[in-house]
């Protein structure tokens, strides 16, 4: 298995021709001939494609989920989950160049609501499909089809276990980030997660030295602290995490009984394993549950101070919207408050627009933010208040059983279990 991701790491370094052969492929007219020494740019994004391959892309995606999901539930087989991760690095990342991924069709579906953008067929499948198998399978997208997960996957080398204060705390940044991605989006100012995609810059040699640097940095970080964009920062892992809690059929850890050897829990890279908890109580139940009351009191407070504090951010996060930083320079530049133009108050007056027209509609977005926050801040209280009731119960499990909410159904737990289906059990 070493050699084999030792084989997987060899082509990522060695693909850097790939993104530009798949460009030239989808040229669908010569590009003219000029007269001048003008070098036509390369493009930082890659081309629309044709339909037939638009079709293609989601019948690779259904089959590889349905292959993740054969692989974990059914088949039970770690060699078949990172070979499929191996593909879809191949296809997904360098063929596809990254784009569209579920991951930023989210922004897509959330700008679709503003009423001026068609959302097209493909992205809502590559959003919803997903979605569908992470609620009758768990996340086997994340287990080894998406292309941010397989890049992580293959340089996990010696995964440590973090402390869980600190996983807890880290935990709470893709709430976060899945905030901004909403809030951004319905506001037409903009796609932070595509903007910020620290490793689609290495499937389209494309990023700038800041993200290709941010990526690496993961990368690295990903060999001893497994899958950290997955983990403390990927917006739809939060998604599938939901879906996946409510799964109808989920990864089993061992496929007969439990017979507590430990070996799954030290094999899990993201430490998403739960271990037997028996309900012991230090109190006694009707103290349980008056704490648990007092704590529920406490609830609304949270939720309205955390929707504040997140209505304060307006000025500085819409001022990340291009009409409101132009309004505020072009107000700075009629009080005299600035000196010198720039190029888009140059341009802004070229097109003769009025002034107030401008300022109405940077009021109006600035309107939308500060809603915006305040419906932020009351989710990020919401989630940290169910966070604290989580860790107050006592579930009173028995076995070693998967989170369902955190597991990415990569199989190392099976392949270390030495429980086989039959009952019997291998020496270790």
């Amino acid at each position: 298995m070493r050699k084999f991701r030792l084989l997987v790491l060899i082509l990522v370094l060695a693909a850097p021709g790939w993104p530009a052969v798949a460009t030239a492929a989808e040229e669908r007219f010569p590009a003219p001939e000029f007269e001048t020494q003008y070098e036509i740019p390369t493009p930082a994004h890659p081309h629309p494609r044709q339909d037939f391959f638009e079709y293609l892309d989601i019948a690779v995606l259904l089959a590889a989920l349905g292959l993740a999901a054969f692989f974990a539930i059914k088949k039970r087989s770690r060699l078949g989950l990172f070979s499929l991760t191996f593909f879809s690095i191949l296809y997904f990342g360098f063929f596809r160049h990254g784009c569209i991924c579920p991951v930023g069709a989210l922004q897509n579906v959330i700008f679709s609501f503003s009423g001026d953008y068609l959302l097209p067929l493909g992205v809502i499948l590559f959003f919803a499909l997903p979605l569908l198998f992470a609620l009758f399978f768990g996340r086997v997208f994340c287990a080894s089809v998406c292309p941010l997960g397989a890049l992580q996957e293959a340089v996990i080398y010696k995964p440590i276990r973090l402390p869980q204060p600190i996983k807890h705390v880290l935990g709470l940044i893709p709430y976060l980030y899945l905030g901004l991605a909403v809030l951004f989006a319905s506001t037409g100012s903009g796609f932070v997660i595509c903007r910020f995609d620290p490793f689609v810059g290495f499937y389209r040699l494309s990023a700038t030295p800041f993200m290709l640097l941010l990526g690496l940095g993961l990368l690295l970080t990903g060999i001893f602290i497994a899958r950290p964009y997955c983990r403390f920062f990927c917006p739809y892992g939060v998604l599938l995490g939901i879906f996946s809690f409510f799964a109808k059929k989920h990864l089993s850890i061992t496929p007969k009984e439990c017979i507590h050897c430990r070996l799954c829990e030290n094999a899990c890279p993201v430490d998403a394993i739960n271990p037997p908890s028996p309900r012991l109580y230090k109190t006694s139940k009707a103290q349980q549950i008056k704490h648990f009351g007092i704590f529920l009191a406490f609830v609304p407070l949270i939720l309205a101070t955390s929707g504040f504090g997140f209505s304060r951010l307006t000025d500085v996060l819409a001022r990340q919207d291009r009409m409101v930083s132009l309004a505020e320079r072009i107000h700075q530049e009629e009080t005299n408050v600035a000196t010198g133009n720039t190029l888009d108050s140059d341009a802004f007056r070229q097109e003769q627009t009025r002034v107030e027209d401008l300022y109405r509609q940077a009021a109006r977005i600035r309107h939308k933010f500060y809603i915006g926050l305040w419906v932020f801040g009351l989710f990020f209280g919401l989630v940290i208040s169910l966070k604290i009731i989580v860790l107050m119960q006592r579930p009173g499990r028995t076995d070693y059983t998967p989170d369902r909410f955190h597991c990415i159904s990569c199989g190392r737990c099976m392949e270390y279990c030495p429980v086989q289906s039959d009952g019997s059990v291998t020496e270790t």
